[in-house]
């Protein structure tokens, strides 16, 4: 597994995340917002299948999923992620539909950082990210 970014020193941190997001209008979206954080690499997965195909050969700082996609789901990928020692710790951004409180509930149970609910607004995305990875104003 290699590390996507090698950190320079003085420069702002290189982070890699993962957007998992079965349409691609969403993902876009999500994936146009992220290029406005600072030495943040984006790269994109179709469905939870493709996520773990990228996940086993690069390790990812954050990942950002939704819930509902054909054949692995979102709630699904994160218990596998949560099983697996590398990413035991990695937050996993839920960007979903689902709004009822248990559906919240299931998915930060299951290991799920953060839970919101579409729809979303570029800022709001920036925002959070920025702050489960403890990205300072001056870093950012």
């Amino acid at each position: 597994m290699t590390q996507a970014n090698e950190n320079v020193p003085g420069g702002p941190p290189k982070l890699t995340a993962l957007v998992v997001e079965d349409s691609p209008p969403m993902r876009k979206m999500i994936v146009f917002a992220l290029s406005r954080v600072r030495g943040l690499t984006v790269v994109e997965a179709d469905d939870g299948v493709d996520a773990l195909r990228r996940i086993a050969s690069t390790k990812f700082d954050i990942i950002i999923t939704d819930i509902n996609m054909p054949i692995l789901d979102g709630l699904k990928l994160i218990k596998r992620l949560r099983a697996d020692e590398a990413y035991r710790d990695v937050p996993i951004i839920i960007i979903t539909t689902e709004g009822a409180e248990e559906d919240r509930q299931r998915a930060l149970a299951l290991g799920a950082t953060s839970y919101i609910t579409k729809p979303i607004q570029a800022p709001q995305v920036i925002e959070l990210v920025r702050e489960v990875l403890g990205l300072t104003e001056e870093r950012r």
